[in-house]
This record gives structure tokens, sequence and C-alpha cells, in this order.
């Protein structure tokens, strides 16, 4: 292969997000999102600017929304970036995430933006300041012209595939039930109002509502907590409004199964279950991989005269229609037949007195026994009315092999045997050895009835 001498340095995060930032410039598309993500920037300045002079916290509320707007123009950025991507061995399952997580991010923020607002505003409370309306209202004209044309104009998809599968916001429940009343006066409204309206337009209406509302107040009543009151309702409007959003797509980074979905797959998987030649499907997991894909895996047990392409080509059919990206794994029973042995049997195997053993007593029990009556000896109780005083009562027994068939007097050594080579040599067992029984190794004690210690006859 090429030998390279100087290998180029790895880019830095800053020059690769540059580089895939001029991959997505270089798209057309694009240009109208950077457009409006330049004039977001403008007018963000210009409403910061008059939430500092008039110091109106409700104009800071709203100008929030302004700032989510550009996020939610960031998150259309990395939408048109994750379709020029392709698959690699990294991300084998595409770059579909990295939108999803932008929605999650953006979603947090907006929260996070609303708590700080409800911070600020339980301290007003203890000391409320002097709101100056002079620039009040235009903001809040400024900031719901902009708001409108961004969410109207841009084509947000993964907002707007989050903003019909998530739930219903408490603030969309209300504003339905009042639509509800409305068209049924007026029945040509129900396309606008029913069956439940755009989250992020309801909001911006909602929120520029409350500003009006408290510009009039305080222009004539000079009611300047009417100013606390209104950032605290925009800020649980955003909230109550950016809530569901970040339940769904935290679920669906967490790769649950999506509950609209269940019995959809339930079906599916009792008919591949039906199909010829498949016995059990089993570990099955099915995931949200993106906005509107679902992935998923699934094991499935066949017989082991099936095709196993066919199978396959069968449940992918059945279970494409659902899940775009499928991984079946293949593989037949798992049964075994019980198998007989075909080595031939030894004949010795066969005998049974060959092989029959007969388990001997434990040596240890020996310890607690009396050794001439072979009864269990307490040192507390007196010694039982059979136990004479004879030689050798408290010396421990020692087993000798009887050897009556050879004679005595060639020379043979015939000294006490150890009891571990008689057990080896299979005395004690009926029909094997040479054992015919057992006696004391005590030399004071006669061998033979009717004899003396000197082997003589008795008179």
């Amino acid at each position: 292969g090429t030998i390279h001498l100087f290998r180029k340095s790895q880019r830095s995060l800053v020059g690769k997000l540059t580089h895939e930032f001029r991959l997505v410039a270089a798209d057309r598309r694009s240009w109208k999102i950077l457009l409006f993500g330049a004039i977001n920037l403008i007018c963000i300045g210009f409403l910061l600017m008059w939430c500092s002079s008039t110091n109106s916290i409700a104009l800071t509320a709203y100008t929030y929304l302004t700032i989510f707007d550009l996020f939610s123009l960031i998150t259309c950025l990395i939408s048109y970036w994750v379709m020029m991507k392709k698959p690699s061995t990294v991300y084998s399952f595409g770059f579909e995430r990295f939108e999803v997580l932008a929605v999650f991010a953006s979603t947090v923020l907006a929260q996070l933006g609303a708590l700080f607002i409800l911070k600020e505003s339980a301290e007003r409370f203890l000391e409320q300041p002097e709101i100056h309306t002079g620039r009040l209202l235009v903001g809040t004209f400024v900031a719901l012209f902009f708001n409108l044309l961004t969410m109207l104009s841009i084509k947000n998809k993964p907002f707007a595939y989050v903003s019909e599968a998530a739930s219903t916001s408490w603030l969309q429940e209300h504003v339905a039930d009042l639509s509800r009343s409305i068209c049924g006066i007026i029945p040509g409204l129900s396309s606008i109002f029913l069956p439940r309206m755009n989250p992020f337009v309801l909001i911006d209406i909602a929120g520029a509502l409350a500003l009006c509302i408290t510009y009039m107040l305080i222009e004539i009543n000079n009611y300047f907590a009417v100013d606390t009151a209104s950032a605290i309702a925009i800020a649980l409007m955003t909230f109550g409004t950016m809530y569901p959003m970040s339940v769904y797509s935290g679920k669906v980074l967490l790769q649950t199964t999506p509950p609209h979905v269940i019995g959809q797959l339930d079906k599916l998987l009792r008919e591949v279950s039906t199909l010829d030649g498949v016995l059990e499907v089993r570990n099955e997991h099915f995931w949200t991989l993106g906005f509107g894909t679902l992935a998923g895996s699934v094991h499935v047990r066949i017989r082991r005269d099936a095709n196993e392409q066919m199978v396959l080509a069968h449940v992918t059919n059945r279970l494409y229609t659902l899940v775009s990206t499928l991984t079946v794994q293949i593989f037949k029973d798992d049964w075994i037949r019980p198998t007989l042995s075909s080595v031939p049997i030894a004949n010795n195997i066969l005998n049974l007195s060959d092989h029959h053993v007969i388990p001997m007593p434990s040596l240890k029990a020996a310890d607690n026994l009396n050794p001439i009556t072979s009864t269990p000896a307490k040192p507390s109780s007196p010694p039982p009315e059979f136990s004479f005083d004879t030689p050798g009562k408290n010396v421990n027994p020692v087993i000798l092999l009887n050897t009556q068939t050879k004679p005595y007097g060639l020379g043979f050594n015939h000294g006490s045997t150890p009891y571990s080579s008689v057990l080896n040599q299979g005395l004690g067992m009926p029909g094997m050895g040479a054992a015919q029984g057992f006696r004391t190794g005590f030399t004071n004690v006669p061998n033979r009835y009717g004899t003396n210690a000197r082997g003589q006859p008795r008179p």
C-alpha cells in the first residue's frame, strides 16, 4: 500500500462544525433559514434593550419566545443536515436522532427560561418596581409579528411532527373547549380552531394579549403589579406548552415503543407467528429511531425443514409496512433427539459379582466404641457387666489377616496388616479375596478354642 509520511492532523471540534455548516449552507433551501436567523438575532437585540428600558419582566418573558424561535431555526438546519448525511459505520442507523436531541434541548431550555421568570417574578412581588410603558406596546407587536412570520413561513418538520404527536397542553385544551362553543355559533371557523390549534401560534397570541392588557392597566391605573402577573402567566403557558414536547422527545431518546403503534405491532406479530414454518417469535423490540421512523429487531424460530430465505422474506414483508428499519434473525429449531451409545459394552461390565462393592463402616466410629464390647463408651457411665478385666482392654484393636492356609514356621512375616491394605485386598466381602474372618492381635488371647496361650491342647 501507499506509505504516507506526513499524515493530516485531525480536525478540531470547531473545524468539524465549520465543515458541516458549509455542507448545509451549500443547499439553497437553507438560505431562507439563515436569513430568518440573522433577522431573529437583530430582533432579539432590540427586544432585550427595550426590556431593560421599560423594566418590564412580562416583555422579557415574551422575548424568551423569540429566543425559542432561534432554537427552532437551528433545529430546522439540523433536519436539513440529517437528510444530507448517510449512515456510517459509527452511526449505522443514520443521524435522525440528532434532530430529536435538538427538539428536546430546545424545549428544555424554554422551560428553564420560564422557571427563571417565575423566580424573578416572586422577587418582584416583594418589591414592585415602576414600569415604563413607552416601548412596551411596540416591543409586543414587533415580537408577535416576527414570531408568527417565523412559524408560518418556515416548514419546521421536527417541531411540526412533535406538536401533532405529543399530548395536548392545558392551554390547548381550554382553547379547544372555547373553540367548540364559537364554532357552534359560526361553523365556518371550525377549519381554523378545530381540532386543535398550533401550540406555538397559540402561545404567541396569548402572550401578546397578556402584554396588551398589562399596557392598558398600567396606563389607566398605574397598576404595576399586573406586569408581574402577566410575566407569571406567560411563563406558565410556556412551561405547559413545552413540557409535553419534552416528554415525547425524551421517550424517543430512551428508545421506548410508541403507545399508538403497540396494537398494530401485536397484530403483525400474530400474523408472523402463523406463517408456514414459523414456530416461535421472541425477543422482539421496537423503538422510535427518529420522528416518524420506527426501528426494531426480532428473533424467529423455524422448523428444520423450512426455507430460511422464504421465511425471512415473508416476515420482512409483513413487518416492513410499519417498521422501516428492521433486523430479523432466523434460526432453526434447536431440539435434540436422545441418542443411544453405539460403542460395544465390555463383558465384564455385565458381571455384577466382579464389580459389586459392599460399603464398609467408617473407621471414625471406632473412636467412640468400646474396644471389647463394641458399644458406645461414655466416660461418666460405669463399664458394662460383661466387660471383664482382660489384658489389652484399653488397647486399640489391630485387624489381622487370617492366613490359616499358609503353614507356620516357613519364614513368612505374619505381623499386623494395616486396615487400609486389608480393604484394598477385598477382605470382609463375601466371595471376594482370601478373607475368611478377622481376629485380634492380642498375644495372650487364645488363637483357637480349646488351646492355651502356647498353642498346646488343654488337658
